[in-house]
């Protein structure tokens, strides 16, 4: 059985979702990358060297996990770590559409034009929507492909707009081969 399973994606395509539902069916915990790269949400990152040590010890402390979300550059020791890695990848537009949509959720009016929130929500949305043209310098598919080609571990790819039961679904059924 995979004990130490990350998922992987640009912003908005469902890391979170997907660790939580698998988290649901799987005796493991899940725990996302976002709670130790962000000092204050979404404000303020940790220093890297905290963040690593704390996830390292509470990766330690929980297995069997999920890890969801991120860990390219400051979590590239935890590589060798996973026994799988699932790559998720949706269509740009379906992508910025949920994350236009949790934006909303998040901040309300605030996000919108005249927001106090507004210029964050812009410059947040610019950032997501380089995902899938944007070199290795940022939160990117290159990015990406170029950690996932360093894994030593299984790599699943779930490339498409899935519901989170059908990826759930795929997860379980490539564990199970």
């Amino acid at each position: 059985m995979y004990r130490r399973i990350h998922i992987m994606g640009a912003s908005g395509a469902g890391t979170t979702t997907l660790g939580k539902a698998l988290a649901e069916r799987l005796p493991h915990v899940q725990l996302d990358s976002d709670d130790y790269f962000w000092e204050q949400k979404y404000t303020k990152q940790s220093v890297v060297a905290e963040r690593l040590n704390k996830l390292q010890t509470d990766l330690a402390r929980h297995e069997p996990w999920i890890l969801s979300g991120a860990v390219c550059g400051w979590g590239d020791s935890l590589r060798d770590t996973f026994d799988l890695v699932v790559f998720l990848w949706i269509p740009e537009q379906v992508r910025l559409e949920r994350l236009r949509a949790r934006e909303y959720e998040r901040y309300g009016d605030e996000g919108l034009p005249g927001g106090d929130k507004y210029e964050d929500v812009q410059d947040f949305m610019a950032w997501a929507a380089l995902y899938d043209t944007a070199g290795p310098e940022v939160r990117s598919r290159t990015l990406h492909e170029e950690w996932m080609a360093g894994l030593s571990s299984d790599l699943l790819r779930l490339e498409g707009d899935f519901t989170v039961e059908e990826r759930v679904e795929g997860v379980l059924q490539y564990m199970s081969r």
